[in-house]
């Protein structure tokens, strides 16, 4: 098996890409023209697997034939949006795949976003780490508004650096982020038939986790499970929820298990460190530190009162 290619830096990237020497140290955007130019590239760098140490977003133009999403297949012809973050590992595509490819790509480095609000906000963007299958579908309108920012971010970096410079970068850049969070909220509500079916699928596997000896087995249910049970990624599945029910993945989980709690303490004499480890928790204290947390009160102070 090839060893996994770790790419540090932006001129790193240019230079294996046979492209000149970045006009910024920190961000860069390339287009598939220029990248696919270059007609000496190695036969090494496709089909191999990446870990970048950049964010990248990364925009296909038109894409041909159908889409994996979630486990429909859908038809776009619209652009599409995919992002990446620091140490995510993937599979570069083969050469044939990349004829006639259009679209670009804007990488920048973690550095640019040092002691800045941006930095201190960009793990709020969770569609940094969403799968491929959950690209961003824009509309034509959307693709040239983002084309736009895209074009004042390039044009920024491009032109001598001032004191200004460092400032308008983060500040577009943070916009591109806003507007492609808006986006992303417009697909999850534009797709809510889908989506409601995903949220009974994941109160059917809620249910059926407690039904199970997995409980026993592996304790509380964590979010992850849910994502691999659905076939998405766990921060998506966890949008999805938030924008349909209001409640994320662990907002649900503890939803049911408090639920649980009640009926248990109510219905029984067990101890409250029976109960606790009855749903899968290591320490009672745990189980009676989010039983306050959710209801105002211990658990014997519920069960007394009831």
């Amino acid at each position: 098996m090839k060893e996994i290619l770790k790419i540090k830096s932006i001129s790193q990237f240019h230079e294996i890409l046979g492209l000149p020497v970045p006009q910024h140290p920190l961000i860069s955007l390339i287009n598939d023209n220029d990248a696919l130019q270059n007609t000496e590239l190695s036969e090494d760098l496709f089909n191999i697997r990446v870990s970048s140490e950049l964010y990248s977003i990364m925009y296909k133009d038109k894409i041909s034939g159908s889409l994996g999403y979630g486990r429909n297949t859908y038809d776009f012809q619209e652009g599409t949006l995919v992002f990446s973050s620091p140490g995510q590992v993937f599979t570069s595509p083969g050469k044939d795949d990349l004829q006639g490819e259009q679209g670009w790509s804007l990488l920048f480095h973690p550095d640019l976003l040092r002691k800045s609000a941006l930095g201190a906000k960009m793990d709020s963007y969770s569609f940094f780490s969403y799968d491929v299958n959950e690209a961003l579908h824009l509309s034509p309108k959307e693709e040239s508004f983002l084309s736009d920012l895209i074009s004042k971010i390039e044009e920024e970096y491009s032109q001598n650096i001032d004191q200004h410079s460092q400032t308008l970068i983060i500040s577009n850049l943070e916009l591109l982020l806003n507007y492609c969070m808006r986006f992303y909220d417009r697909q999850f509500y534009t797709r809510t038939n889908i989506n409601k079916d995903f949220v009974s699928d994941f109160e059917s596997a809620l249910k059926a986790y407690f039904r199970s000896d997995k409980l026993d087995q592996d304790g509380l249910p964590q979010a992850n499970y849910f994502g691999r049970k659905l076939g998405m990624s766990t921060n998506y599945l966890s949008d999805m929820l938030k924008k349909e029910t209001g409640k994320s993945v662990k907002e649900h989980i503890d939803a049911y298990v408090i639920d649980k709690a009640k009926l248990i303490l109510l219905s029984s004499n067990k101890k409250v460190s029976e109960v606790a480890y009855d749903l899968g928790f290591d320490y009672p204290q745990s189980f009676t530190r989010l039983f306050k947390n959710k209801t105002g009160m211990s658990p014997v102070e519920y069960r007394n009162l009831n």
